[in-house]
């Protein structure tokens, strides 16, 4: 991927930002915090996935000689996991028993799950929206046999948790995250690059193994992200979420208001 290069004698922030490529699929819908950003300031933002989600078989997952059954709850952290759990289900020829309990890590995940169950019929216990507060949670339900449908590359919050407190769980692989193809990228140019987890970093230097940050302004959601920037020796610009920006979008807006100078002002000034 070529990199946006810093005009002759400014600083790498002074720069404004003109272009920024979100590392997660296109909002459905018309309403997004993205679009409003790109039409206040005049910033044109693209979407990207840098990872994608290849299912696990059910021959596969035999090998890992989990019976689904013999557990008495289940815990959810993405709509990833819920779909392949279903899909893993439905391969089986398993129907979850109405007793089953389900742990989701936010309500947009507990939500989802309507897809594949009726809600009001089953047991359902959810956080706020990460692992820390569900473990609130589950720490009241010590007499379960926990089930954790996950991918082959996840954090180690859970199990560690898990482990610690000595619950009776088991880990089921039913999912991989591997990097996207990003070829179609490497004569793009982009101010700002938005990564939300560890993979789409890997991903980038799996596509781009020569690629060097120059003038490129990195942003990472959630402190794993911002550690594999690091890690990964580029510098990190833009940090979400914050006290004062939860969510990306409004990090990066704080971002352009604070480097962006005055043209990202006057731009700001005239769309209201």
């Amino acid at each position: 991927m070529a990199d946006s290069k810093e005009q002759p004698g400014t600083g790498r922030h002074a720069k404004r930002i003109a272009s920024i490529l979100v590392t997660q699929p296109k909002p459905t819908g018309d309403v997004s915090p993205y679009f409003a950003i790109a039409e206040k300031y005049g910033i044109k933002v693209d979407f990207r996935e840098f990872i994608q989600v290849d299912p696990v078989s059910y021959k596969d997952f035999r090998k890992e000689k989990v019976n689904i059954l013999e557990h008495t709850a289940v815990i959810f952290t993405s709509r990833n996991a819920v779909d392949h759990f279903f899909r893993i289900c439905q391969e089986a020829k398993i129907e979850m028993p109405a007793e089953m309990k389900y742990f989701c890590i936010s309500e947009q995940t507990a939500n989802y799950l309507q897809k594949y169950i009726v809600l009001r019929k089953r047991k359902l216990f959810v956080g706020q929206r990460t692992a820390v507060d569900l473990f609130e949670v589950i720490k009241k339900h010590k007499g379960e046999k926990f089930l954790y449908p996950c991918s082959d590359i996840r954090k180690d919050d859970i199990p560690e948790f898990m482990r610690a407190n000595n619950f009776k769980f088991t880990e089921a692989v039913i999912y991989r995250t591997v990097a996207s193809d990003l070829s179609d990228l490497s004569d793009v140019k982009y101010d700002c690059i938005a990564f939300f987890s560890p993979s789409g970093i890997s991903s980038l230097f799996i596509n781009f193994p020569d690629f060097t940050q120059n003038g490129t302004r990195i942003a990472a959601f959630g402190p794993t992200t911002a550690k594999a920037v690091l890690d990964a020796g580029l510098e990190l610009d833009i940090q979400a979420p914050h006290p004062n920006a939860p969510s990306m979008t409004g990090a990066i807006e704080q971002y352009i208001l604070l480097h962006g100078g005055a043209q990202a002002s006057a731009k700001a000034k005239s769309t209201k």
